[in-house]
This record gives C-alpha cells, sequence and structure tokens, in this order.
C-alpha cells in the first residue's frame, strides 16, 4: 500500500469514528403515553439509533440496567414511580449514574425544569416546544458530547 492510501484518513479519526458509530446505539424512551413512545421510536430508528422503552419509572430503572442505553428520554408524569424519582434512583446508582437523560415532559414551570436539571438531566424539554427533528437534534448533539 502506497504512503499516500495510508495517509487519507488519519487512524485517530477512523477509531473516533467507529467508536461514535458504537456509542450511539441505544437510547431508551421513557413514556407512557404510547402515540408519543411509539413516533419517538419510529424517528430515531430512522436515524439509525437503536430504541428500547418503558412506560413507568420501575420498567425504565430495570431497562437501564438490562440494556445499558447510552441516552434515556425521560418523561416525568409517569404511573407509579415519576420521572424526578426515576432521576433520583439513576443518581444513586453507580452503573447507570453517569448515563445522559434529557427530560421530555409536558410540566415546564421554571422550579420543575430547576428540579430536573438540579437532579442530574442533563438537559430539560417541553414536549409542546419541539418537534420530533429538534428532539432528534438534541440527542444526537448529546451522544457526540459524551461519546466522541
Amino acid at each position: 500500500m502506497s504512503e499516500e492510501a495510508t495517509n487519507n484518513t488519519p487512524q485517530s479519526e477512523v477509531k473516533a469514528e467507529e467508536k461514535a458509530d458504537a456509542k450511539k446505539s441505544t437510547i431508551l424512551i421513557v413514556e407512557d403515553d404510547k402515540f408519543l413512545r411509539e413516533l419517538l421510536e419510529r424517528k430515531l430508528r430512522g436515524e439509525g439509533l437503536q430504541t428500547v422503552t418503558a412506560v413507568d419509572g420501575n420498567e425504565a430503572l430495570k431497562k437501564m440496567e438490562e440494556e445499558s442505553p447510552q441516552l434515556v428520554l425521560l418523561d416525568l408524569i409517569l404511573p407509579g414511580m415519576d420521572g424526578f424519582d426515576v432521576l433520583k434512583k439513576m443518581k444513586e446508582n453507580e452503573k447507570i449514574a453517569k448515563v445522559p437523560v434529557i427530560i421530555l415532559s409536558n410540566l415546564g414551570q421554571k422550579e420543575e425544569v430547576e428540579k430536573g436539571l438540579k437532579l442530574g438531566a442533563d438537559d430539560y424539554m417541553i414536549k409542546a416546544h419541539f418537534t420530533p427533528d429538534e428532539i432528534v437534534e438534541k440527542i444526537q448533539k448529546l451522544l457526540k458530547e459524551n461519546y466522541m
């Protein structure tokens, strides 16, 4: 192989791309609304991301342990354990404490946003203010920040 052919793409760039491809795979969608959950799942899969879903807080924590997602999209109003409690329990569990979380909720009061961020969420999106495309953009940005 000629020197020119081997120098077209630096090894560090190739390894970074491989790492990004390997790491961006699984997004856990925690959403009890079936329509929205399925919409987000289709949209993310269409972008080449793998998805796992949970409809309540207990199931979400179990899936985090089992699936080791690279990012969690978390609703706050869930049956049983709410999203705030899910966040608290995540941060107490060393295995999943560092998984990035985007809260996607209808709760939009300043106090709720601040509470979510204080509990360790990386971002807070109010459902009514964002399109599925904008949600995907936030997810991809956060994945790049955490895994590249």
